[in-house]
């Protein structure tokens, strides 16, 4: 997958895309059909997505919650799974949104991307003041000459799968419900870094990566499956994870521990991708260090239970 910062430098292999246009936060069920369609509209040109960083959402509320269910990375991974061959993930910054519409269309889809297609949904707004809708779009694409698709909003049983919905499941510990509507397992993926090696003494050691700047969900200890993506180690292990702030021990910034079943070795410095499969308990407090060994043992139990039939 090629990708495309700068949609005034363009190179020729890399226009005429066939494009799936939004933030793509997730990449759900919905965000998936909208992409199958700007395959299907044009088979013959590359398949893009054009999509922004940061977030707009984060350009023009900064010091807002956390809300993002994936950073850029872990997007672009997933984004590849699914085919695509042009990621156009232009910088947002203040020249981008003050664009009008017709600018947008002309400056940024026609000349400057030279796409061949787009496909939106059909709440897209989109210039300054979200003041371009689906149907602006349209026109723009019938007079500049580019293909548009408007995509309905998705489904599933009596609700509609969306990045605010998935992010609700999350907030409440319903994982299976998030992915059902994502089409994959929710997950936290990064870096793994030191920590306090409190797990280590445990019995328990743990790979611990920062959920900073995601969305997070309820915290406690879930059942996971686990890529490790790169180094020695790289593969899929089943385990269960701490989300949280870890209240036996302190005040602390929240952060994921993993503990992977039946792993050795050093995971220091390699990416994790964590699925989270299912709650297993809030975060809680023990009287001591015994009471808390005997309820993580109960957990990985659990979880490994679980994860035999996933």
């Amino acid at each position: 997958m090629r990708i495309i910062r700068d949609h005034h430098s363009v190179a020729a292999p890399d226009r005429g895309a066939s494009a799936a246009i939004g933030n793509f936060d997730g990449v759900h069920l919905g965000h998936q059909s909208v992409i199958r369609l700007a395959r299907d509209a044009a088979p013959e040109a590359p398949l893009g997505v054009l999509t922004f960083e940061p977030h707009p959402r984060e350009f023009f509320a900064p010091d807002a919650p956390p809300f993002r269910l994936m950073g850029r990375n872990a997007r672009r991974h997933r984004l590849e799974k699914l085919g695509v061959e042009r990621l156009y993930e232009l910088n947002f910054n203040a020249a981008l949104a003050g664009l009008m519409p017709r600018d947008f269309a002309e400056q940024v889809l026609s000349r400057g991307l030279g796409l061949s297609h787009v496909v939106i949904g059909a709440d897209f707004c989109f210039g300054k003041g979200r003041s371009g809708t689906a149907a602006d779009l349209v026109s723009f694409g019938c007079e500049m000459g580019f293909g548009v698709t408007v995509a309905p909003l998705l489904e599933t049983g009596s609700n509609t799968v969306s990045s605010t919905a998935i992010r609700l499941a999350l907030s409440e510990g319903r994982p299976r419900d998030a992915a059902a509507m994502l089409g994959h397992w929710h997950r936290i993926e990064g870096t793994v870094v030191g920590g306090e090696k409190r797990g280590r003494e445990m019995g328990f050691p743990t790979a611990n990566i920062s959920i900073e700047g995601l969305h997070p969900p309820a915290f406690g200890v879930y059942a996971v499956l686990v890529d490790v993506l790169d180094g020695p180690s790289a593969g899929s292990y089943h385990g269960a994870a701490s989300l949280g702030v870890r209240p036996m021990f302190g005040q602390n910034q929240p952060n994921l521990e993993t503990f992977l079943f039946d792993f050795s070795g050093d995971l220091y410095g390699s990416t994790l991708s964590v699925g989270l499969v299912e709650f297993l308990r809030p975060e809680m407090t023990f009287d001591g260090l015994n009471g808390l060994i005997a309820q993580m043992q109960a957990d990985c139990g659990r979880a490994r239970d679980i994860l035999a039939a996933v």
